[in-house]
C-alpha cells in the first residue's frame, strides 16, 4: 500500500448541507444553522486541520475553492480525481450534478507545473449514461499489490470500476455493505481504511459470508492485519482514516476527533503499533458534509519535479 507524504486540499467558499448529495449520504445532517454560520466553523476546522497537518511536517498543498459556481462539497476532492505513482491523474464521473463543478482545470494545471504527470484519463463521459465512479471515495486503492476494494453502491458502478480496474492493470475486489438500516453505504472509505500493514474494516456492513472472507484473504495475504470496527463506529467516521508520512518518513494516521472517540483502547493500542495517531476536530463539516478527514485528502502520488 504506497503512503504519500504529499496531499492536496481544498479551502471551501461555499460549504454546506447539499440536498442532491443526502439521496445515498446517510451521513449528512440538514440542522438548523444558518448557512454564513456553517461556512465560518467548517473554515476554522479546515485551516486548523491544515495547521495540525503541517506541525507534523506532512506537505499540504491547499487550493482555494472558487466562489461561482457555489460548490458546497468542494472540500472533498479526493472524489473526482486521484493521482498514482505512475504519474496518472485520473478524472471521475460524479454522482450529484452539482459536483461535477468541482473538477478544475487550474487544479490540473498546477500539478502538472509542479509534479511530472505522464497521462491524464477522465471517465466523465459516463456520467451521461448515469454510472459513476467517485474515486478513491468509491475505491481504496492498494498500489503496491495492485488491488481495489470497493463497494458497490449508487456511486461506485461495477461496470465503471472494472473499466477503471483493466485499464490500470487492478484487480477489483467488489463487495456489497449496507448499513444498520439496510441501505447500501454510498462510498467504500467510510467503512474500510487501507494502511501500509493493518485494515480498518467494517466487517459488520458485508453481509455475504463469502464476499468477507473472500475480502478478509486477500488482506491477510498482503501482509495486512485487520482491525474490525462495529457499524457504530463506523457511524462517527472510524473507518474514514488514512495514514502518511511526513518528509521524514514518520507514519500518521489522520482521523477526525470523533472517530478518535469511537475507537476503544484495544483497537488504539493495535493501530499504535503502525503508525501515531492524530485526531482532528471536524464536527461541523462531518454533520453538515457527510464526509470527514478522509474525504478531505486527495493523496499526491506523482513524482516530483524538483
Amino acid at each position: 500500500m504506497a503512503t504519500t507524504s504529499t496531499i492536496l486540499m481544498v479551502r471551501p467558499a461555499a460549504f454546506g448541507y447539499n440536498a442532491e448529495t443526502a439521496t445515498n449520504n446517510f451521513f449528512q445532517q440538514k440542522g438548523d444553522k444558518p448557512v454564513a454560520h456553517i461556512q465560518q466553523e467548517a473554515l476554522a476546522e479546515f485551516d486548523n486541520m491544515v495547521k495540525t497537518l503541517r506541525q507534523q511536517k506532512i506537505n499540504v498543498i491547499v487550493v482555494e475553492d472558487s466562489a461561482s459556481p457555489m460548490k458546497p462539497d468542494a472540500i472533498f476532492p479526493n472524489n473526482w480525481f486521484c493521482t498514482s505513482p505512475q504519474g496518472k491523474i485520473d478524472i471521475f464521473p460524479m454522482y450529484a450534478a452539482n459536483r461535477r463543478l468541482e473538477k478544475r482545470e487550474d487544479i490540473l494545471q498546477k500539478l502538472s507545473r509542479d509534479f511530472k504527470v505522464s497521462d491524464v484519463q477522465d471517465w466523465s463521459e459516463f456520467e451521461a449514461e448515469g454510472r459513476f465512479l467517485e474515486g478513491t471515495g468509491s475505491m481504496i486503492i492498494d498500489y503496491d499489490n495492485e488491488l481495489i476494494y470497493a463497494a458497490i453502491s449508487e456511486r461506485t458502478n461495477l461496470s465503471v470500476l472494472e473499466k477503471f480496474a483493466v485499464a490500470n492493470q487492478f484487480q477489483a475486489v467488489v463487495f456489497l455493505a449496507k448499513d444498520e438500516t439496510g441501505q447500501a453505504i454510498y462510498h467504500t472509505n467510510v467503512m474500510m481504511a487501507l494502511g501500509e500493514k493493518f485494515c480498518i474494516l467494517c466487517e459488520e456492513a458485508i453481509e455475504e459470508e463469502w464476499e468477507l472472507i473472500a475480502v478478509r484473504q486477500l488482506l491477510a495475504s498482503t501482509g495486512h492485519e485487520i482491525i474490525p470496527i462495529t457499524q457504530k463506529q463506523m457511524n462517527r467516521f472510524a473507518g474514514n482514516m488514512l495514514e502518511v508520512q511526513n518528509t521524514a518518513g514518520k507514519r500518521f494516521l489522520i482521523m477526525s476527533q470523533s472517530a478518535h472517540e469511537a475507537l476503544d483502547h484495544s483497537q488504539k493500542q493495535k493501530l499504535k503499533n503502525y503508525c501515531t495517531l492524530l485526531p482532528i476536530p471536524i464536527g461541523q463539516i462531518e454533520e453538515a458534509g457527510g464526509g470527514s478527514v478522509r474525504c478531505m485528502m486527495a493523496e499526491i502520488f506523482l513524482p516530483s519535479k524538483k
